[in-house]
């Protein structure tokens, strides 16, 4: 049996390296590194692919996030909500920009944000919600949306884990994530369900003027060369990483099944198994598997983990500290106990192998070893 990896990019690369080898090599030939084609292209095929009317590339999506709260005007001190359970760029750019960042928890079940707890944090100077879709599934956007037009605020979706899920609405009407708020954003980061071989990022809109309004901050505030009329950042996907994810777009609705077969396997494999929960499916969102996340329960999540290791099993922890807990957020409003869920979450949350090349044999290994481990 080969190797398991935690996410297989050589091999995933060698199925396509044909396509992959020359689009890399159009641009090799060439020369133009920055702002080619390619990256036209590609924003234009994503845009069609997402049903928006605008794609504007980015270096990361980092940068697509903090470039797209730059976009709304919002000042000093303004509130803006988002989970506390998920990683801290989705954080740290609110307090980059001298924005007041309001962490709320999660459910428990979709480790999404709550929506009972975004309620209650809402204030007079919030102004804006950042849902984040954890791990491939949608947030609920439904309610998410409804309590952002009662309270004037804009949602901008941290899309990153969760490119090509979709999210239904009660009277049937399907959306992509990151297209149902004012903004979205992705990540390109290689490990993504889209990912590039570097970095590289996206921003979402179907409004014209917050699309001409971030495409200039995203190039040094600039409209016409040299005229500056905003404070703006340098954040760029290059032609080489946009000719990679112009390739492996075409590829992605297959990409999406493969993730979803391998999640069935494993949930018929374990969802049995009474120290195992497997990942929960919202009845309103389609879910990507970006990782496939168990919760453990009366299990020594280390151990496991060093045991799984010793067995030729990669398993990841996403995440081990929830944002209230870190350093540099913490403040009287957040301290532990505040944040239950995220909490606990943190403290039971193990991530297993999860790509588009996982084999059966492989999968079958790693079901039998930890049912085994756990037993």
């Amino acid at each position: 049996m080969k190797a398991i990896q935690m996410c297989d990019l050589q091999t995933q690369y060698l199925e396509i390296k044909s396509e992959l080898d020359v689009a890399m090599q159009e641009v090799l030939d060439s020369g133009a590194f920055v702002k080619g084609r390619q990256v036209t292209d590609f924003a234009r095929h994503l845009a069609e692919w997402l049903g928006v009317r605008h794609v504007i590339p980015t270096g990361n999506g980092t940068d697509a996030l903090q470039i797209a709260l730059m976009a709304l005007g919002l000042k000093h001190g303004d509130e803006v909500i988002t989970p506390d359970f998920t990683f801290i760029a989705t954080a740290e750019v609110v307090a980059l920009l001298g924005l007041t960042p309001v962490l709320v928890d999660v459910d428990s079940s979709t480790m999404n944000i709550s929506i009972d707890a975004l309620r209650r944090a809402i204030t007079p100077r919030t102004k804006a919600i950042v849902p984040v879709h954890l791990f491939g599934q949608c947030a609920d956007m439904e309610p998410v949306m409804q309590i952002a037009r009662e309270n004037n605020l804009f949602v901008v979706e941290d899309a990153c884990q969760a490119i090509g899920a979709e999210y239904r609405f009660s009277n049937g009407k399907s959306l992509k994530a990151g297209t149902i708020g004012q903004i979205g954003c992705t990540s390109f980061f290689p490990s993504k369900n889209l990912g590039c071989y570097g970095d590289g990022g996206a921003i979402f809109t179907d409004d014209d003027e917050l699309a001409a309004r971030m495409q200039s901050i995203a190039n040094h505030g600039m409209t016409v060369r040299y005229h500056h009329d905003l404070v703006g950042v340098n954040s760029r996907l290059d032609s080489l990483q946009a000719a990679v994810l112009d390739v492996k777009l075409r590829h992605l609705d297959r990409y999406t099944v493969l993730r979803q077969e391998a999640a069935a396997v494993y949930d018929e494999g374990l969802r049995d198994n009474p120290h195992l929960l497997i990942p929960a499916r919202a009845p309103y969102s389609t879910h990507v598997f970006h990782q496939y996340t168990l919760q453990l329960k009366d299990i020594k999540r280390d151990m496991l983990k060093e045991r799984l290791a010793e067995a030729g099993i990669p398993s990841m922890v996403y995440y081990p500290v929830p944002l209230h807990m870190q350093k540099a957020y913490q403040s009287e409003r957040s301290q532990k106990g505040c944040f239950p869920v995220s909490e606990h979450l943190a403290s039971c949350v193990l991530s297993l192998p999860m790509h588009t090349c996982l084999t059966d044999e492989q999968q079958q290994y790693i079901i039998r070893t930890l049912n085994l481990l756990t037993s």
